[in-house]
C-alpha cells in the first residue's frame, strides 16, 4: 500500500458529487472518475465507511453501498481488518466496447505533431554518428542545445547565457525536478486555480501545502487574493502559467504582472513560471511579449506543445546558483536527456517561427469549429474569449462537469472534468475542452455532448449547489 487518503481529503477531491440518485452510485461514480484521472493512484487507502460518511453528511450505508459498487467494477478491493484500497486499471471492468476509430479522446490538449518533424528527424539521423563518441549521460543539457534555446529568449527580449539553461525530458520533469529540489516538507506553494494537474500533483509528492489564487477566463486573476495569499502565507514557491494559461487561456495584464511581481518580492516567493503554451498564439502577427520581463524568475519551456507530445525536450531557465543546485539533485532522478533528441531540438528551435505559423494555423481552425460547434450545440453555454492556448474553459449551466464525463466513457467520448484542474477540486461547473484535435473530430464531440447533456441535468437530483469557486 503506497498511501492513504483521509475523509476530509476525498471529500474536498469529490468536490460536487452528487450529479445524479441513487446517491451512493453518484458517490462511486465520483471515486471512479479520481481513479481514472489518477488522483486517486493504485494501492490508495480509503477512508472507513463510517469517518466518510460523517465527512459527507450521508448515512454509513449509503457509503457503503458504494463501496459495494466499486468493488464490483474493480476499482476497489476490500479486506476484512484492512479496509477498502484503489486498484490498477487492469483489475476493472472493462469499459462498453467502442471501435478506437470512433472514439474521440479529447483529455489530451496537444496538437499532432508538426508536419516538418519527419524530415528533421532524418536529418539528425543522418548525423546521429557523431554523436556516439560522447558519453550518453549527459545531466546539464548539451552545449548546442543550451545556445539554441538561450538565443531563442535573447529573440524573445530576454537576454540568457547557456549557463542559465538545464534541459530536461519535458516539461514535467521539469516541474518535478524543481518540486524535489527547491521545495521541502511542509512548504507553501502558491498555485492557481484552476491549473495544470500534474504540477499540483508534484508538489503534492513533495509533501508541499498548496494554496490557490483564483484565475477565470473572464476576468483574470484575483489580486486581491494573490496579495492576501502572498503576505499571510510566506510562501516558497509561486507556480504560476502568466500566458495562456492553462486551461483558462488567459493571460496576465500589466497590472497582473505588476501586482504578482511586487508581493513575490515582498514575500522573498520565487516565482516559477510555466511557459509551455506562451507561444501558441491563435493569430501569428500578434505574438505575446513575455511575462514578468526584468523580474527574477524560473521558467519553464517544452517543445512538447509547439512541436510534438513525444519529443520529450523541456529545459529551465533560471539563475546560474539555481541551475546548480538542480544539477546536483538530478541524479537522483534521472541521468539525462538523450543526445539524438538534443540533436533534433537544435535543429527544431532554428525554425521555430515556421514551426510557430503551422501552429497558429491549425489552432486558430480548431478554435473556431469549437466555438461554432458550441455556439450552435450548446448555446446556453458559457464560451470565453481567448487569443491563444490550447483550451476553452467552457462555463456549464449547471455544476455537472464530472456527470458529464463519465456519461460519456461508454459513447467513446473522453473529457477530463473541471475538478482534474482544481487543487482543491472544485470547478463542477467548468469543462476544459482543448481545440488542438481535428475540426471534424471536435464537432463530433460537440455533438454527443450536446446529446447527452439533457440526460444527465435530468438525473442529476434538484438543489445541486453550484460550484463558488468558478464564480470568482
Amino acid at each position: 500500500m503506497h498511501s492513504r487518503v483521509t475523509a476530509r481529503s476525498l471529500q474536498r477531491a469529490l468536490g460536487g458529487w452528487r450529479t445524479r440518485d441513487p446517491a451512493y452510485e453518484a458517490l462511486a461514480d465520483a471515486i471512479r472518475l479520481l481513479c481514472l484521472d489518477n488522483r486517486l493512484a493504485p494501492r490508495t487507502a480509503l477512508p472507513a465507511e463510517r469517518e466518510l460518511a460523517a465527512a459527507l453528511g450521508l448515512s454509513r450505508t449509503t457509503v457503503a453501498a458504494a463501496y459495494r459498487s466499486l468493488r464490483e467494477t474493480g476499482h476497489i478491493e476490500s479486506l476484512r481488518g484492512s479496509g477498502s484500497v484503489t486498484l490498477p486499471a487492469r483489475h476493472r471492468e472493462s469499459a462498453p466496447p467502442v471501435r478506437a476509430a470512433d472514439e474521440i479522446d479529447l483529455t489530451q490538449a496537444s496538437p499532432a505533431a508538426w508536419p516538418g518533424l519527419a524530415g528533421t528527424l532524418t536529418e539528425a539521423a543522418s548525423e546521429a554518428a557523431s554523436l556516439l563518441s560522447r558519453p550518453g549521460y549527459d545531466i546539464v543539457g548539451s552545449r548546442e542545445l543550451r545556445r539554441a534555446i538561450a538565443a531563442r529568449y535573447d529573440q524573445r527580449g530576454l537576454p540568457t547565457r547557456p549557463e542559465e539553461i538545464l534541459v530536461t525530458t519535458g516539461a514535467q520533469s521539469a516541474i518535478h525536478l524543481v518540486a524535489s529540489a527547491l521545495v521541502r516538507r511542509g512548504d507553501r506553494i502558491v498555485i492557481e486555480t484552476p491549473t495544470y494537474p500534474h504540477a499540483a500533483e508534484a508538489f503534492r509528492n513533495a509533501d508541499a501545502r498548496l494554496v490557490s489564487i483564483p484565475v477565470s477566463a473572464s476576468a483574470g486573476w484575483d489580486l486581491e487574493r494573490a496579495e492576501q495569499v502572498f503576505s499571510r502565507t510566506a510562501p516558497t514557491l509561486a507556480y504560476l502559467m502568466p500566458t495562456f494559461q492553462n486551461p483558462t487561456g488567459r493571460s496576465m495584464t500589466r497590472e497582473e504582472q505588476d501586482v504578482v511581481a511586487r508581493a513575490a518580492a515582498e514575500s522573498g516567493c520565487m516565482l516559477v513560471l510555466d511557459e509551455t503554451t506562451a507561444e501558441l498564439t491563435l493569430d501569428e502577427s500578434a505574438m505575446p511579449d513575455p511575462a514578468l520581463v526584468g523580474v527574477p524568475a524560473l521558467r519553464i519551456g517544452s517543445l512538447g506543445k509547439t512541436v510534438w507530445g513525444g519529443l520529450r525536450i523541456g529545459w529551465i531557465r533560471a539563475q546560474p546558483h539555481v541551475i546548480r543546485r538542480l544539477v546536483a539533485s538530478r541524479p537522483s532522478r534521472e541521468l539525462g536527456t538523450p543526445e539524438f533528441e538534443q540533436a533534433v531540438a537544435v535543429r527544431l528551435l532554428q525554425r521555430m517561427p515556421e514551426i510557430l505559423s503551422q501552429r497558429a494555423a491549425l489552432l486558430a481552425e480548431g478554435h473556431a469549429a469549437l466555438r461554432d460547434a458550441l455556439a450552435t450545440r450548446l448555446p446556453e453555454w458559457g464560451i470565453p474569449e481567448v487569443q491563444g492556448g490550447v483550451s476553452l474553459w467552457v462555463r456549464l449551466d449547471a455544476p455537472l462537469s464530472a456527470g458529464l464525463v463519465m456519461a460519456l466513457r461508454p459513447r467513446g467520448v473522453h473529457l477530463s472534468s473541471g475538478s482534474r484542474f482544481a487543487p482543491e477540486g472544485t470547478h463542477e461547473s467548468n469543462l476544459r475542452i482543448p481545440f488542438t484535435a481535428s475540426p471534424q473530430l471536435l464537432r463530433r464531440g460537440i455533438d454527443q455532448i450536446a446529446d447527452i447533456w439533457p440526460l444527465v441535468k435530468a438525473a442529476a437530483p434538484r438543489g445541486v449547489p453550484d460550484d463558488l469557486a468558478t464564480l470568482v
